[in-house]
């Protein structure tokens, strides 16, 4: 079996098989299906699911957000359901966003690989806008390369709310913006940083100045090794805390899933936004209207898994096995690494970012790891597909969601020995 790091889900020996087997069970066996076909707000586990999603499920959810984030802003009408973040980013901007009125479409660098899609799938090919991550510096992003390109055109003036448009559909109005940006602001994808708050509310001040959609993948924040007595506030509970009563969409969907905490086969998600009528917009687009909220029956299994704990001890595991991992990869980095590596990662998450800064053909050497059966992904897998020239040559990204700590060490260790023997020079 390769050892391979590029793959971005869990080990299957670590997949909760038995705990969601009686999960489905219960729910299927238990749930009083009868008592659902009345009530205007909940529909039956093997119905059609409501627009928004199951308001019970809703109520669990936003109630353990509160739980986790220690806060209370998180509420069931701000919520709609899905069937996990990469359908959630895709509804996003077909509710959100349209070639004709969204002028600008940026993501954050290196990022996600498989985002570019969703863009380009929405009419922005060739207009994407990179944003790089920067390190040590003021700001995670560069604010500055944002707010240049958003100032090409006019500020919102701050007590008015633009584009909202009238549906042909005969659905309520709805909100259109006039840029949108996309990252993952803990522990991201690819990079493994965490964005300060700091970065996180002049991002927001940028998207009420300029009436920009934030779309954050926040799908990392509960695998954290650090044990830090307090998360980082999501960017959407920024915006419900410090939003302009003028701006009553608000500028911010956190696109959620659990995918990461508990199985990706699961297919189950949430969007949380600042406001009601943003959430009612996004849950009521053309296949979500028709079908309802997608993943019905996963809805009412998770819900069961967070009512009883079975999730929080779910997450535990995954945190106490992943953390050995990440230890394991950072112990054995200088151990078989040149000594100028830049690392970063090791806090939270599945990632780490590597870069190796000097004249060398990384391509050559990634090439001659996979006939010795290991598979690292290069840094232009995680460009923004309009990058031009590309940001990341000498960088990598590694995956330690599906290798044991044995396997981090064989595959870095043969990297190693590669890198010494076709460029010595970095060993001295």
């Amino acid at each position: 079996m390769p050892i391979n790091f590029f793959k971005g889900h869990p080990s299957a020996d670590i997949l909760p098989r038995k705990e969601l087997a009686d999960a489905y069970s219960k729910i299927l066996l238990e749930t009083d299906f009868l008592g659902y076909e009345n009530d205007p707000k909940n529909r039956g586990p093997l119905q059609y699911g409501t627009d928004s999603g199951n308001y019970e499920v809703r109520k669990t959810i936003s109630d353990w957000n509160n739980r986790e984030f220690n806060t209370d802003l998180s509420c069931p009408q701000n919520m709609n359901l899905t069937s996990g973040a990469s359908y959630g980013a895709a509804n996003i901007l077909t509710s959100a966003t349209s070639v004709e009125i969204t002028q600008s479409a940026f993501i954050v660098t290196p990022t996600y690989f498989l985002i570019n899609s969703s863009f380009v799938d929405a009419g922005f090919g060739g207009r994407i806008v990179p944003i790089r991550e920067t390190q040590n510096e003021e700001f995670d992003i560069d604010i500055k390369t944002l707010e240049n390109h958003l100032a090409q055109a006019d500020p919102v003036p701050e007590n008015e709310e633009i584009n909202i448009i009238k549906d042909a559909a005969g659905r309520p109005d709805r909100k259109l913006y006039r840029h949108v940006i996309y990252m993952v602001p803990t522990f991201s994808n690819p990079g493994g940083i965490s964005y300060t708050t700091k970065t996180r509310m002049a991002v927001l001040e940028l998207a009420r100045k300029y009436d920009m959609l934030i779309i954050t993948d926040d799908v990392y924040e509960l695998l954290d090794y650090t044990e830090a007595s307090e998360r980082i506030p999501r960017m959407v509970y920024l915006d419900i805390k410090t939003r302009p009563k003028a701006k009553t969409f608000g500028n911010t969907v956190s696109n959620a899933t659990f995918s990461k905490i508990l199985a990706p086969g699961i297919r189950f998600g949430w969007q949380e936004t600042a406001t009601s009528k943003l959430a009612e917009q996004l849950a009521i687009t053309g296949a979500n209207k028709s079908g309802g909220t997608p993943g019905q029956l996963s809805s009412f299994v998770v819900k069961s898994l967070i009512d009883n704990g079975t999730l929080d001890t779910i997450i535990k595991k995954f945190i106490e096995i992943y953390k050995e991992r990440a230890k394991r990869l950072l112990e054995v980095i200088p151990k078989y690494l040149p000594s100028t590596t830049i690392v970063s990662g090791g806090d939270g998450g599945y990632f780490f970012w590597l870069s190796i800064p000097g004249e060398i053909d990384l391509e050559k050497v990634l090439d001659k790891m996979k006939e010795r059966g290991v598979i690292i992904p290069a840094g232009h897998n995680f460009e923004v597909c309009s990058s031009e020239p590309p940001f990341w040559k000498n960088s990598v990204r590694l995956s330690i969601s599906s290798l044991s700590p044995e396997k981090i060490e064989e595959g870095i260790r043969i990297w190693g020995d590669e890198l010494r023997t076709l460029y010595p020079h970095l060993y001295q």
